[in-house]
């Protein structure tokens, strides 16, 4: 997979590029958690969203936000990571300019940082939140959310608890036009040690599904 430098808002940024043959293929950008915590691109749940969204026939692009691995910056609270994901979105549109959609992904911070994203860029139709820190940030600005997505969150999840999880998703599905779609992995915790392969299993068949529906 080739690795790539591209420039963002405080530098160069580091992300691994991995692309389809078709010039029409669906894009996808995937976002780590926070790099304060030790989040890189190469989060054992990133690396596997990032296949897992390649399997389906995107090109995907993962990267490490400022300050992270190689990437230029100092970590920024958040507003300038924002920033670092629209340059990476913009770079990975110019890489493919015929793509007939674009879908966000995001694990933990970078679930938060992804949903806002999605409200800035109207291009982007589908989403995948992975253990939003509903409990951590705010969430407010999702009103009313633009796309249709999957939030998917553990059990077990004591740095996202489950209830706080399920009170977004409940706001979220008051709106019209939208579907949200929620499933919560039995057991698991916040890096789903044990019950990563069974959540990849459920985002991927979220994805088909769509993909599969917006084909018709």
């Amino acid at each position: 997979m080739p690795e790539v430098i591209f420039p963002g808002p405080e530098g160069w940024l580091e992300g691994r590029y991995h692309p389809q043959k078709e010039k029409d293929a669906p894009i996808a950008l995937i976002l780590h958690p926070h790099p304060q915590y030790g989040g890189t691109m190469n989060n054992k749940v990133v690396y596997n969203l990032h296949y897992a969204f390649h399997r389906l026939g995107f090109s995907v692009l993962r990267f490490n936000f400022r300050g992270v691995g190689r990437s230029q910056g100092e970590y920024d609270q958040g507003v300038g990571e924002l920033s670092d994901a629209a340059s990476a979105l913009d770079y990975l549109q110019a890489m493919n300019p015929g793509a007939r959609t674009t879908w966000v992904a995001g694990f933990s911070f970078g679930a938060w940082i992804g949903m806002q994203l999605l409200m800035r860029r109207p291009e982007i139709t589908g989403f995948v939140s992975v253990a939003p820190p509903a409990n951590m940030y705010d969430f407010s600005f999702l009103a009313p959310c633009p796309a249709s997505g999957l939030i998917i969150n553990g059990e077990a999840d004591r740095i996202a608890p489950k209830d706080d999880v399920q009170k977004l998703v409940d706001k979220l599905k008051t709106q019209r036009g939208i579907e949200i779609t929620h499933k919560v992995i039995p057991g698991a915790g916040h890096f789903f040690e044990k019950e990563l392969d069974d959540m990849i299993a459920q985002v991927e068949d979220y994805v088909r599904g769509r993909m599969l529906a917006d084909a018709i």
